[in-house]
């Protein structure tokens, strides 16, 4: 499943009718009215905080297609902020775009946004191992001793984090989240957050993949707390292969581990500029998107 780098690489959308509402490291978002917005995922790639100058080939498009997958998985249990990925039901001005908004684009409802990421974690990962290690908590929770490196836990644990305009987003508790955002509202996103990834987790097990951590974004609209932004991505979770799967160390993933590891190989410091990839170290990491994709729906992506 070799994607075609030939193929171009969007790195930079641009839609000169179309108002730029907000651009993070992935995603551009435009201003179609008061109601609704477009997402277009590009194909940057970021690391250790910063934006690389090389893209993933067909990065945005599994992306987008990944999100609209789990988006219509998870309709019984929480609304989202989809109106429709189908560009021919788009706004006239728009369509024009279609060569580039097709499969990696989304119109949404706007929604009033919660200033919260929603963390959930079912295995001791990453930030999280760290935490474990020194303080025997996670998220502040108190947690049983012996548990080793990607361990699952007894239980999935909410751990919620504040959004960050840029740099790494900081993990608080509950107690503080109730404070931003009230305490009934806190209950209910952490409860739908658990409800998600245990349905989804389960979901992605029996397709070979074990969703180690995962964060979600909410909002509010006409119908109540909805979905938003992304969902069960590589790049908002961890995915695990869980045929190799062995609890004690580190695990292979569905992600951009390739690219992290080469800039930690050319010791890169870690300040701007941020280095160009070699083609090879691209187009692995596009394989692996690719694959978490055709894993998770059982179908390739038309590339």
């Amino acid at each position: 499943m070799s994607p075609k780098l030939l193929d171009p690489v969007l790195l930079q959308t641009d839609f000169p009718d179309l108002k730029l509402h907000a651009s993070g490291k992935v995603r551009d978002v435009y201003h179609l009215d008061n109601e609704r917005l477009l997402f277009v995922a590009s194909d940057r790639i970021s690391a250790f905080d910063y934006i690389l100058a090389t893209g993933i080939p067909h990065k945005g498009r599994v992306l987008t297609q990944i999100s609209r997958f789990w988006f219509d998985f998870l309709t019984g249990i929480v609304p989202n902020h989809v109106v429709t990925a189908d560009v021919a039901r788009y706004p006239e001005p728009i369509r024009k775009y279609a060569d580039l908004l097709t499969g990696r684009s989304m119109l949404v409802q706007r929604a009033e946004m919660f200033p919260v990421e929603c963390v959930v974690r079912g295995y001791i990962s990453g930030s999280a191992w760290k935490e474990y290690k020194a303080t025997g908590t996670v998220g502040g929770i108190d947690l049983p001793s012996g548990l080793q490196e990607s361990d699952a836990f007894p239980e999935p644990i909410f751990t919620p984090a504040t959004k960050a305009v840029s740099g790494h987003d900081e993990n608080i508790s509950f107690e503080q989240m109730t404070k931003t955002v009230g305490e009934e509202a806190a209950t209910q996103l952490r409860d739908i957050t658990l409800k998600i990834y245990k349905k989804a987790a389960a979901y992605a097990r029996q397709r070979g993949i074990i969703i180690a951590d995962t964060k979600f974004e909410f909002g509010r609209t006409a119908k109540g707390i909805t979905l938003a932004d992304e969902v069960l991505t590589p790049d908002s979770s961890r995915f695990w292969p869980a045929d190799k799967y062995t609890p004690g160390r580190s695990q292979e993933s569905y992600d951009k581990q390739y690219v992290r590891d080469y800039l930690e190989q050319i010791r890169w410091n870690k300040q701007p500029p941020a280095p160009a990839l070699p083609a090879e170290v691209a187009q692995r990491t596009s394989e692996k998107y690719l694959e978490a994709y055709f894993q998770l729906t059982g179908r390739k992506l038309d590339v």
